[in-house]
């Protein structure tokens, strides 16, 4: 018994002296495979720059197929090129103001068949634009983020989930909320209403689309060093880096990870909303600076 027992071991590669040069019992760490999720194809929505060119890199390293979209067209070029030469996936642009719903309605219908079996829709296209209190904002901010944050989600999702629902595809919607999607703070009442109306959806959508099989996740992420501040204040650098100054922010790489990690969890599996924020921010209203 104790010779067939010995035989086990030394046949077993983990504690193979013979093998490994290692002590007998000396377990070897064994790397992880990654994950590769085939054959799949995602669409995202602001993918020109911050969390949206993050995700489109972090989904093409799961070998997602992808669908990049947003207004500056040369960008999500030069991120297609990135995503081909490296990851080896196929990708196409739609370049589209989401902004306005027959651009948005136009775009979709135009995209190749081979591309209309989306698996996964992220909805991260979003902005802020100014910070004022109610009686001094300017209604051109007010409309455009009420048009981006959400009747452009709404058109993209009514679209993206009726293809999902007529091909029987058990796809996933994940929105990028906010922070400001629960706890409103001064300045901002449009653009956190915006963010409540995107909260409420979420919620909605997750119950409208839950016999259909398809998964619905929030993501509400605090601070985040993007794009964000510089539209916000239109365009004045200076003002945006203050909003970062002595903290670390999170990322857009960061946010992807998350992304990343929600979309390889088990099908049955289903995050429904999910807050990530700095380390050294409590909330809206509480941040720890240098």
């Amino acid at each position: 018994m104790r010779k067939m027992g010995a035989e086990r071991v030394q046949n077993f590669p983990l504690y193979s002296k013979k093998r490994t040069g290692r002590q007998f019992g000396q377990r070897i760490n064994v790397p992880k495979p990654k994950i590769l999720v085939m054959k799949k194809t995602a669409l995202i929505t602001g993918a020109s720059s911050g969390i949206g060119a993050a995700t489109a890199r972090a989904l093409a390293e799961l070998g997602y197929n992808l669908v990049i979209t947003g207004r500056r067209t040369n960008r999500l070029k030069s991120l297609n090129d990135e995503l081909e030469e490296k990851y080896h996936v196929k990708v196409h642009v739609l370049g589209f103001d989401i902004q306005d719903r027959f651009q948005t309605q136009s775009a979709l219908d135009g995209l190749p068949e081979t591309f209309r079996h989306l698996d996964l829709l992220i909805n991260n296209a979003g902005l802020a634009a100014g910070l004022e209190h109610i009686d001094e904002g300017d209604w051109r901010d007010w409309e455009s983020m009420i048009d981006t944050n959400i009747k452009g989600l709404l058109c993209v999702s009514r679209i993206v989930s009726q293809w999902m629902i007529d091909q029987h595809i058990k796809g996933h919607i994940i929105n990028m909320g906010s922070i400001a999607g629960t706890q409103a703070y001064e300045n901002g009442a449009v653009y956190c209403a915006t963010k409540h109306a995107v909260h409420a959806l979420s919620q909605g959508m997750r119950m409208d689309l839950l016999k259909h099989g398809i998964k619905v996740t929030e993501i509400r992420p605090g601070m985040v060093e993007t794009e964000f501040s510089i539209v916000r204040f239109h365009g004045d650098k200076d003002r945006a880096d203050k909003v970062y100054e002595g903290i670390e922010p999170l990322t857009g790489e960061d946010i992807a990870r998350i992304i990343a990690w929600i979309v390889t969890l088990p099908e049955h599996v289903n995050i429904n909303d999910i807050e990530v924020m700095p380390a050294r921010q409590a909330n809206a209203f509480l941040t720890y600076r240098d």
